[in-house]
Order: C-alpha cells, then structure tokens, then sequence
C-alpha cells in the first residue's frame, strides 16, 4: 500500500442544541469497543500484569492511546467522508513528536493531514473524500517517542464501504441519494421551520453545510429538555419515539422518519431542525447508512460549525492543515 501523507490535527465544542436534541446524547454505533485494538481483531491495549525483574531496566509510559475512532474492519464500515479520531490517555506535551509518529497507509492514497482539537485529542481528514471500498491501516508508533519505552505500538485498519453522498435542499424540500457517484434514491423532506432565536441563533433551523453521519438508532427518544421545556403541562413539552435516526450533529440534527406531519414532506419545512423523512425513506437510509457518510445540507441562513459533531469538512484545506503541529 501506498503511505498517506502525514500531517496534523484539533477539534471539539458543542453548538447549541437545536430542538430534535435527542435524550440519550451522543449516539454511538450497538457495537462500540470500548478498548484500542493494535490490528484488526487483535488483542486490545491492557497488557497483562508482570513481574518486574530487578535486573532488568524499567519500562516506562509517558503516553499512550484511550481510544481510536471508527472501530476496526471487523466491526463496521465507514463512508468516505470520516475521520480518524485518536484520544490519548494524557495531555500531549509534544504534539510535533507524537504526530510524527502517525501513520496512515490507505489502498488508494489521497492526501491527507492531522489536526491538534485538544492536548489529548488528534483528527486525521483527507484533502478530499476517501475512495470507496478499500482497506486503510492507522499505526500509531509510540514506542519510538524517547523515553516511552513501556508503550507498544498500535494498528487499527479500517474498511471503507459504498460512497454515499446525500444532498439536502431545504428550498425545494427533497434530499437526494448517490451511491458510488449514482443517484439511488430520492426522498421528501422537511427541514426546519425556523423562529426560535436563542443567544442570537435561530435553533429551529436546520444548519446548511457538510455533515457527516455519526450513528444511528432503530428508535431515538427525543425531548424538548433541550431548551429548559420539562413539565408535561407546557404546552412546548414533548417527548416522541422517533424511529429510523441517523445523527449528523451534535447539536441533535438527525435524518429520521417524520413523526406524522406527512403532509408537509416534500412541500414546506416544519421540524425542529432535524430532516424529516417518509416512513420508507427514512428506513431506507437507515439501512445504507455509514458512519462518516456524507450528508450536504443547503438553503438555510444557518451555517453549520466545523466543531459540531464530525463537520470538519467546513473547514478548507488551507484552513485544517493549520491545526497540526508539523509545520511546512
């Protein structure tokens, strides 16, 4: 395989919460490992207990991984549009030194670069999409970092499934589907309504930019606790079982099937902020979705935020390769 240029990382902060907020928070795929795993199906980064021998020098730790985001070739498929998101288990005191030592080897190479989101948390986005089906193998080489001897390296390859790239218009009301660069579906919609201004940001709009799918649920509980509507006798109070949600951001945007209101799909917006879907649609999404697929919303006065959930698209190339330590 062919190496992947390496280059830098940065991230995180929540934006605020538009109304289909869902009440669990983050959604994470039923299959989510909890421990690192050095290569597909390996052994996972707690090394058995040893006794130390005297004679011997002691190893030390200065720094190894808690966590690598997606999971392995084993556990799912990604779309083309995810990260590589690694999570230290302390702050990185040395981020140019740690970040050399990360490699990414795609089957079909595009550019791509780290960026620093936080002293414990680096994200890898190519320049442009990843090429569909194809293996990528991340190997983090920590036992080279000086005086980190303890550490082993770790390897995680992941499987890049079907390009799904969905595009959202919110003027006209539908979302279209294409698989593999193929128009595969297209589905009605309604996106949000607007008129719910909250620290100068309408949260009932649906936010326009790239999007990228983060998880789903066959039924997600959604709440107006979001914006402080608790008691039942409020006449803003809700709390529905929604079915078919795929998440798109963390602020509680999701495609999901409408909750009734099927009169409105394909002719005006009346959500909260998430995309409504037809019964059909929506389930069929479900189904094909990825996790880091691609989901382009347009047509709203509310732009997406890069740090919202997985939208690092937002930023251009210029901009992300700004995050990461190596410089030139």
């Amino acid at each position: 395989m062919n190496r992947v240029p390496r280059m830098l990382p940065a991230l995180v902060a929540l934006a605020a919460m538009t109304a289909c907020a869902a009440e669990s928070g983050h959604v994470v795929p039923q299959t989510q490992q909890a421990s690192v795993v050095r290569a597909a199906g390996a052994a996972s980064v707690t090394a058995p207990v040893q006794v130390t021998d005297p004679a011997k020098p002691e190893k030390k730790v200065k720094l190894d991984i808690a966590d690598i985001t997606p999971m392995g070739e084993k556990s799912e498929k990604v779309g083309v549009g995810f990260p590589i998101i690694v999570t230290f288990d302390r702050d990185v005191k040395d981020r140019a030194a740690v970040e050399a030592l990360l490699e990414v080897e795609a089957e079909k190479p595009v550019d791509g670069a780290w960026r620093w989101v936080s002293a414990r948390k680096v994200i890898y986005r190519t320049k442009t999409y990843w090429k569909p089906h194809q293996k990528v193998l991340f190997t983090a080489r920590l036992s080279q970092l000086p005086g980190n001897t303890g550490t082993k390296d770790v390897s995680r390859r992941f499987a890049v499934g079907a390009s799904h790239i969905s595009v959202v218009n919110t003027r006209n009301h539908q979302m279209k589907v294409y698989r593999d660069g193929k128009l595969a579906k297209k589905i009605p919609i309604s996106a949000g309504r607007g008129g719910l201004i909250k620290n100068g940001v309408d949260v009932y709009l649906t936010t326009s930019g790239v999007h990228l799918t983060m998880g789903k649920k066959a039924v997600e509980t959604m709440t107006s606790s979001w914006m402080g509507v608790t008691d039942p006798k409020d006449p803003r109070y809700y709390k529905e079982e929604i079915p078919w949600a795929v998440r798109i951001s963390d602020s509680g945007e999701y495609v999901h099937q409408s909750a009734g209101y099927y009169q409105f799909l394909g002719r005006s917006n009346q959500s909260h902020g998430c995309v409504r879907a037809t019964p059909a649609g929506a389930k069929w999404f479900y189904g094909i979705a990825q996790r880091g697929d691609v989901v382009k919303i347009t047509g709203t006065k509310r732009k997406l935020q890069w740090n919202n959930g997985w939208s690092y698209w937002q930023l251009n190339w210029t901009q992300w390769k700004k995050g990461s330590a190596l410089k030139g």
